[in-house]
């Protein structure tokens, strides 16, 4: 269960997924405040997606109100300061308000679980079949590796593919902002007919 409030950390072109891993690197001295203040507590840092920022005021930039909270599995701290760490997706949740008390960002948030059922996970493991030959047939194209990970449970593949593929990041959030990982997953079948018939017509080389 998150906390009721939590560090928000806002990305121009990153979206985070539960059960994904994120590699980020810490350096402006709020946000290294955020990585302190975090290890000391619960280690819990949420990503939430930058919007197009439409005006040049001080007012802090907008983001979408759905994001994915991570926990730091891994954190190095370098000698200038700056830091590496790893956060896995845990959990999405939505924003209801932000404080402005300390120098970066938080947010008041309520937890959003997943939708689960067993006609969920039978539509997900269906769908699986017809993402990998997707994907294989676009690769066997590009004559590239495989980015299909063998042994991979179903809900763990769409997440990391809808994290990792070379979306536009809003094609990125809107995956995120669905509501069960059936749906994702037929939304992201979706993604990748488009830009197959995109580039198929454009002959350019698409997603990678």
């Amino acid at each position: 269960m998150l906390p009721s409030t939590i560090p928000i950390f806002p990305m121009p072109n990153v979206v985070l997924f539960p059960a994904v891993f994120l590699p980020l690197h810490i350096f402006e001295a709020r946000y290294r405040q955020m990585l302190s203040d975090a290890l000391r507590g619960d280690r819990i840092i949420g990503i939430s997606l930058l919007k197009r920022q439409e005006s040049n005021d001080d007012a802090p930039a907008a983001v979408y109100p759905i994001g994915c909270a991570g926990l730091i599995s891994h954190a190095e701290e370098l000698p200038n300061g700056r830091s590496n760490i790893v956060l896995r997706g845990i959990q999405r949740f939505r924003i209801g308000w932000e404080e402005h008390e300390r120098t970066y960002r938080r947010a008041h948030i309520e937890p959003l679980p997943e939708k689960a059922s067993e006609a969920i996970r039978t539509n997900v493991h269906e769908t699986r079949t017809q993402l990998e030959t997707l994907l294989a047939g676009r690769l066997e194209t590009l004559d590239g590796p495989s980015m299909v990970p063998g042994g991979m449970g179903d809900e763990d593949l769409v997440n990391t593919l809808s994290q990792y593929l070379d979306l536009e990041p809003v094609e990125k959030q809107a995956l995120l902002e669905r509501d069960d990982i059936a749906s994702r997953s037929q939304a992201l079948i979706d993604l990748i007919q488009i830009r197959t018939l995109a580039t198929s017509s454009s002959g350019g080389a698409g997603l990678q």
